[in-house]
């Protein structure tokens, strides 16, 4: 059994993507860690992406489900066993909260970093602002936002955030691989565009290369047992 820092509590969640988005954060609201396991795959699109772009025949041919994300930023390719999913919890009341909605993801990527870190792993977070690629729009993994995390300059973290004023939901991805064309596969593009998109993002993302049980496993130990306990949160301090 994993050892959580104090404060924290777990749950497993073995169920489809659009059940995992919808799930509510219930009163009282506490830190929590959410880990999905998806039970098939999924193409999961931003909260303001457009549906346009998506091939809902190829889709279905191929059993992917399409669903959105209440939180923003482009399409995530959510595969059973190629990517780590996990929602983390913050209540407005702690003190890790951040009014800077940027800000407010720092001490999240800081701890995937350590996680990482532990496992071998040296990963850089983002500490500046949206960076928009010409398929970022398309695919969240072609873009790099606040506090995502990069090895050798590829992205293998990516964030997005659901946020209320009772609560913060911080919706994390981590890939095992990283295969662009399964994804393009699955949206509309003439020719032109995908051979353009293919070439602009081969070299966005990679796979962690570290085995998911074990990224978790460290993860859930380096939560901040105290309010901000091993976190930089930057050269402004905390909330």
């Amino acid at each position: 059994m994993t050892h959580l820092p104090a404060g924290w509590t777990i749950e497993r969640v073995r169920e489809s993507a659009g059940a995992f988005h919808g799930r509510q954060v219930q009163d009282p609201v506490e830190r929590a860690v959410w880990v999905c396991e998806p039970t098939g795959p999924a193409l999961v699109l931003g909260s303001a992406q457009g549906d346009e772009r998506v091939d809902r025949e190829v889709c279905a041919a191929a059993g992917v489900d399409v669903v959105r994300r209440r939180s923003g930023g482009g399409a995530v390719l959510v595969v059973p066993g190629e990517v780590l999913w996990v929602d983390i919890v913050l209540p407005a009341s702690d003190l890790l909260w951040q009014a800077d909605v940027g800000r407010a993801f720092l001490w999240v990527g800081e701890t995937w970093a350590s996680a990482l870190e532990e496992l071998g792993v040296r990963a850089d977070v983002h500490r500046g602002g949206l960076v928009r690629t010409p398929w970022s729009r398309d695919v969240c993994f072609a873009g790099l936002g606040p506090a995502e995390l990069t090895v050798d300059g590829r992205k293998v973290v990516g964030l997005s955030q659901r946020r209320t004023r009772r609560a913060a939901r911080f919706q994390c991805a981590v890939l095992g691989r990283w295969a662009p064309s399964e994804l393009l596969d699955l949206l509309r593009l003439t020719p032109d565009e995908r051979v353009a998109a293919e070439s602009g993002i081969a070299d966005a993302a990679a796979g962690v290369g570290v085995p998911f049980d074990a990224l978790r496993t460290s993860l859930l130990r380096h939560l901040p047992e105290l309010p901000g306990e091993g976190v930089d949160l930057g050269p402004h301090g905390g909330a």
